[in-house]
């Protein structure tokens, strides 16, 4: 695992500044290391981030280190995708899904698809 990391590390600290400043869609990916659903989805994740570099930000907050930001979201399962526009979440999903459900997602939220 030697690639580059494209997407954004969240923290408690640093969300306001990343995901509800910015001027891109945010995709923000609840997870935990202990998370089996987690891991399975975490590559899909990265894929993301990657292909929509420069379009939307694909973020991930792990919600052990950073219970704060989870609790301002009601995030009570993991994972939990949350889907930020101009500063408010307009759509969410719990649990892991397909790679072309999120794409769909992020590509009615840039306006373009990929």
């Amino acid at each position: 695992m030697a690639q580059d990391v494209q997407y954004v590390t969240l923290t408690d600290q640093n969300f306001e500044e990343e995901v509800l400043n910015s001027d891109v869609p945010v995709l923000v990916d609840f997870w935990a290391t202990w998370c089996g659903p987690c891991r399975v989805i975490a590559p899909v994740i990265e894929e993301l981030a990657a292909e929509y570099k420069g379009r939307a930000k694909v973020a991930k907050l792990d919600v052990d280190n950073n219970p704060v930001t989870a609790q301002n979201f009601s995030v009570r399962s993991i994972p939990t995708l949350l889907f930020f526009k101009d500063g408010a979440v307009v759509d969410q999903m719990v649990g892991a899904a397909p790679k072309r459900t999120l794409a769909g997602k992020l590509d009615t939220l840039v306006g373009q698809p990929a």
